[in-house]
Parts: structure tokens; sequence; C-alpha cells
């Protein structure tokens, strides 16, 4: 069966700085993913390249089989122009550690926004998701809410119904709670195991371990641009067999 994600050998640099080294790992369909590291370890960076929010330098990332922000011709790559890009694009979720949600905007209107403005779809269908999706992550009585009137737990599960709403078929998140204060980390993770056990294929930047050792069918650490060590995450987190895992961990452990 096709992996959702493949990355083969993915590079990227930021001049002459290398921030992803070779890069190659597969998430199969269904599958949740955590990537886990030191800050500038390259996680973020590598999680903007699967849906083309940065470019790669080398190497080759598949979605769904599809190459993403390139055709090949004759063994060389090409980018696709910018409106193929994003009409990929369209299909991959992404969660980002600040909401970046429109502040004008009530709750609701921010999740029709994009499935209005780029799918054309009809406005009544489109509430109607809306609402589907706000009462899916536990906020049915805050569609009208402004976001300076909610929380910040409250805002990231606006944020992932928003990303919802374009029906994507993998889901992106990059460390979706590091902004949030302790006591609200929770709500969003549990909209988060709601997704994966729906089964969401889901790649999770996050230094949430619990988390990481409860959902996730996949954990990999990086350090420096590199896959250090992959694995089942209760063994990894148990047992880990790279020096540098064990000084991470032993860190957050």
């Amino acid at each position: 069966m096709t992996p959702m994600v493949k990355a083969d050998q993915v590079c990227k640099n930021f001049g002459a700085l290398k921030v992803l080294k070779g890069i190659s790992l597969e998430i199969g369909r269904g599958q949740v993913l955590c990537l886990v590291g030191p800050s500038g370890s390259g996680k973020s960076t590598f999680l903007r390249c699967i849906n083309h929010l940065e470019q790669v330098n080398a190497g080759r990332l598949y979605v769904d089989g599809e190459l993403v922000g390139y055709s090949e011709r004759g063994g060389k790559l090409y980018e696709l122009h910018p409106r193929a890009a994003a009409r990929q694009r369209r299909d991959i979720g992404m969660v980002f550690q600040h909401f970046n949600l429109f502040p004008h905007r009530t709750a609701l209107e921010n999740i029709i926004e994009a499935p209005t403005q780029v799918k054309r779809l009809n406005k009544k269908k489109a509430v109607e998701r809306g609402r589907e999706l706000l009462a899916q992550v536990g906020l049915s009585e805050k569609a009208d809410a402004y976001p300076a009137q909610l929380s910040g737990g409250q805002q990231q599960r606006v944020a992932i119904a928003r990303a919802l709403a374009m029906d994507p078929k993998l889901m992106l998140f990059d460390e979706p709670t590091s902004a949030l204060d302790p006591e609200l980390v929770g709500e969003v993770l549990t909209v988060m195991k709601d997704l994966a056990a729906g089964g969401m294929t889901m790649v999770v930047v996050t230094h949430e371990m619990g988390f990481a050792r409860e959902v996730a069918d996949q954990l990999v650490f990086m350090d420096a641009g590199v896959v250090v060590e992959s694995g089942e995450p209760r063994e990894l987190l148990a047992n880990p067999q790279h020096d540098r895992t064990k000084a991470f961990l032993s860190k957050l452990l």
C-alpha cells in the first residue's frame, strides 16, 4: 500500500546553513508519527516541506503517492506553478504553534472561510459543516465568539476545526500546545487523540511525551537535521539506543 507520506533523502538549506541533511521516513495511512528533538533540529522545517511551504534543495517528498511541489520529467524536478502547489496543499491540513485566526471573524466565520473561498462550497453547507466541526472539538457554544473572547486552548481547537473544514487526507501539527498555559494543553490533546482514533493520518511535532507514548504509531527523534533514532514509541522512550536520544529524553521524562 502506498504510504501517506514518503520522504526520500530530503535536504533543506537556508543559505549556508544545512537544516535537513537527508531525511528518509514513511508514514502509513491512518498512522500518527511524532517528531521530537531539541530546538533547531529541523522538525518544523521538515513539516513545512511536506506541504511545500518550504522548498526542498534535494531529495523527494510524496504525499499519497504524489510528488509534492514538483513535477518530474526525464529525471529532473521542475517546480509546480504556485496555483498547482496550492491545489496540492488543500489536501493537507496544518495547525501551527500560534493559532493565526482572523481576529475580526467569529469562530464559525474562521472555519467556513477556506471552504467557501477556495472550494466554492455553498455557504449554507459550509455553515452546517462548520457547526459540526465546532461540536467535534467541543465548542458548539462558541460559534459567534471572536478569537479575543476565547482562551488559547479554545483558539487552537478552532484552528484544528478550520483545518478539518477542508477535509484533508493528512494533518500536520507544529507544536500545537507549546504556546498554551499548562492547564489548557489537555483539551487540545484530547481533540488530537480523537482525530487519531478516527483514522486521521497525522505528523505531530511535539514535546508532549505522554501523547506520543499513548497515541503515536512511530516516534522519530531528530537532531542537527538528521533522524537519530526512530521506533515504536513505548519501546524508544523506555529503551533508547543512541546516547544523544538518551540525553534528550533524560531532560524530559
